[in-house]
Parts: C-alpha cells; sequence; structure tokens
C-alpha cells in the first residue's frame, strides 16, 4: 500500500481511539445523552476506519488471473458500508434520545463534559482535513469517504457543546436528547450520502457529465476524416476511469494504420482525463452492422450524440464521416 494513502488512515484509527475513550469519559462524567450519542458515532469512525485500512491495502494488489480488472472496487464497498454503520449509528442515537425524553435523567459537571468534547472535537478535525486532502489529491474514495464521515463527527461534537451550553445557561434539560435526534437526522443523511455513491460505482454508474464531455472532446478533435465513432462508455473504480468506444474508420484501412489512428485517440484521452484506461474497439464504417451493433446507439441518438442517419440512412445517403459534438 502506498504510504501516502496508508498515514492518513492510520491517524484516523489512532483519532478514533483517543477521541471514542475521551467522549465515553466525558458521557461518564455528565450523563449527556448528546456526548453518548457522539462517543457512539466515534465506535463507528474506529470500525470505518479499520475497514479502510483493509481495503486500501486489498485495493492496492496487483492484477490476477481471478481479477483482470483489478480490485480498486473494494473501495466503493468500503464506503458503503461506512455509510450503512454511520446510519445505523444515527438510528441508535434517535432510539436513545427518544428514551431520554420519555425518561429525563439530571446532567453533572457539564463544564468539563464540555471541555472534553472540545478537545474530541479538534483532533477529528485536523485528521478529517488530512483524509480530505489526501484522498482528493490522489482520487481515494476510501479515504474522502472517512474524511467526511470525521467531519460529520466534528460538527456533531460542536451541536452537542453548544447544546450542553443552553442547558447550563437555561437549566432546559430536554434540549439534549432532542438537539440529539437533530444529531441523528444530519447523521443519517451523511451516510445515505456515502451509501449512494457506492452504489452509482458498484454500478458501474457512467462518469460525471463534465468528465464525459472531456472525453467526447479528446476524441472528437483527434478523429482523422472519413472517421467516426460512437457507443462511448465510461465508468469508474476506485481512482481509475475506463472508457471504450467504437472507432469507425473507412474499411481500406489497414491493421497498422487504424491502430495508429487509435493510439493517438488514447493518448489525447488520457491527457484530457488523467488516469484513464481506454480500450478502442475498430469497425469498417462502410458497414451497416457497425452502425447496429450495441444497444448505446439508440441512447446516444436519443441523447443528439449520434448522426440521425446511418451510412445507408432513409435517402440513401451516407452519414457525415466526422463526428463530433459539433455535428451531434
Amino acid at each position: 500500500m502506498p504510504p501516502h494513502l496508508h498515514r492518513p488512515v492510520l491517524g484516523s484509527i489512532a483519532a478514533a481511539v483517543l477521541t471514542l475513550l475521551l467522549k465515553a469519559s466525558a458521557y461518564a462524567l455528565t450523563g449527556s445523552v448528546g456526548l453518548l450519542s457522539d462517543a457512539a458515532e466515534s465506535g463507528v469512525n474506529l470500525v470505518a476506519a479499520v475497514t479502510a485500512l483493509v481495503s486500501l491495502w486489498y485495493a492496492a494488489q496487483p492484477v490476477d488471473v481471478n481479477h483482470t480488472y483489478g480490485h480498486k472496487k473494494i473501495e466503493f464497498f468500503s464506503s458503503g458500508l461506512e455509510g450503512a454503520l454511520i446510519t445505523a449509528a444515527a438510528g441508535g442515537i434517535a432510539w436513545y434520545a427518544v428514551s431520554r425524553l420519555l425518561a429525563p435523567q439530571p446532567l453533572t459537571a457539564l463544564g468539563v463534559g464540555t471541555l472534553v468534547a472540545l478537545g474530541a472535537s479538534l483532533i477529528n478535525f485536523v485528521v478529517a482535513q488530512w483524509l480530505l486532502r489526501v484522498g482528493r489529491r490522489y482520487g481515494s474514495i476510501i479515504l474522502e469517504a472517512d474524511g467526511q464521515h470525521l467531519m460529520t463527527d466534528v460538527w456533531t461534537s460542536v451541536a452537542v457543546v453548544a447544546g450542553l451550553a443552553l442547558v447550563t445557561l437555561t437549566g432546559v434539560e430536554v434540549l439534549d436528547p432532542l438537539l440529539a435526534l437533530v444529531m441523528a437526522g444530519n447523521i443519517s443523511r451523511t451516510g445515505w450520502r456515502l451509501v449512494s455513491r457506492s452504489f452509482n460505482g458498484l454500478m458501474d454508474h457512467a462518469l460525471p457529465p463534465d468528465e464525459q464531455a472531456l472525453v467526447r472532446g479528446a476524441i472528437a478533435a483527434t478523429l482523422e476524416p472519413g472517421t467516426a465513432y460512437h457507443a462511448l462508455r465510461t465508468r469508474q473504480a476506485g481512482a481509475d476511469r475506463f472508457v471504450d468506444f467504437h472507432l469507425l474508420v473507412p474499411g481500406r484501412t489497414d491493421v497498422a494504420g487504424a491502430h495508429r489512428q487509435a493510439v493517438r485517440i488514447e493518448r489525447a484521452v488520457q491527457a484530457a482525463l488523467p488516469g484513464t484506461e481506454v480500450v478502442v474497439h475498430i469497425e469498417p464504417i462502410e458497414e451497416r452492422a457497425s452502425w447496429e451493433d450495441s444497444e448505446l446507439l439508440a441512447v446516444e441518438r436519443g441523447e443528439r450524440l449520434l448522426p440521425p442517419l446511418s451510412p445507408e440512412g432513409e435517402r440513401g445517403e451516407r452519414a457525415p464521416h466526422r463526428s463530433g459534438p459539433s455535428d451531434r
């Protein structure tokens, strides 16, 4: 596993252990359900950080005979598991908060508990920013998910501290479980966002529209006269992007010439979107079968990504030789 990815996760594990101990101590001192919910989330942080460490190790394994596309998709599994854990923690917090509303209990040592919670949130903030910075720099979904999770914990701690301050000032102890319910809702929203992102990745969701536009622009700018392309597919696994499409060339083009064209396009796409693996399927542009060989063609025509006519259209006209965003 690359050290630049390994170290932030180890830092996340250390932070989770330390903040869990701090928040559990704060709950023991105060009896605050808000602090208990905060401690519960730190426990989830610990499980998530360990899962992230294992997932990063597995994702770094080279391709093998059983995983010819590599192992990067485990990053989506890890992110989804973290989202599910966050959602489960939110449910537990809400349940305990409701029980405390029905059976209120007095709070004690609020000043000490508040200071402990603030210290824990500061630790989480520093580690979360580290994870987010490294995750975005290297395109690691695992690190970004862990960083987002920790930032959720930071805001939860801030809300808990604010609630304890209000209880101290007003003496209205019911504010503590009410605030815990609000936090549960916020935490569950973060969990759902992570689960949704992971589901899209595991289902080979296409790249974002702006990245697809970069790919199409690179292909169109590199096409030679008399050629076209269609059936563009994109997906992402971890930090790796995958692009494949059909390149239609004149039937008289020799294998070496078609290969040179494909290589130029591959390099243009990789320059526009680094970290992309490109696969090009070459077909003769004159053959009708070349324009009817993919279910994607109907989708592309519906989205106006293809010329309206095939090489032998309704009026026997040839389709435009060059296919790019400007003529789609």
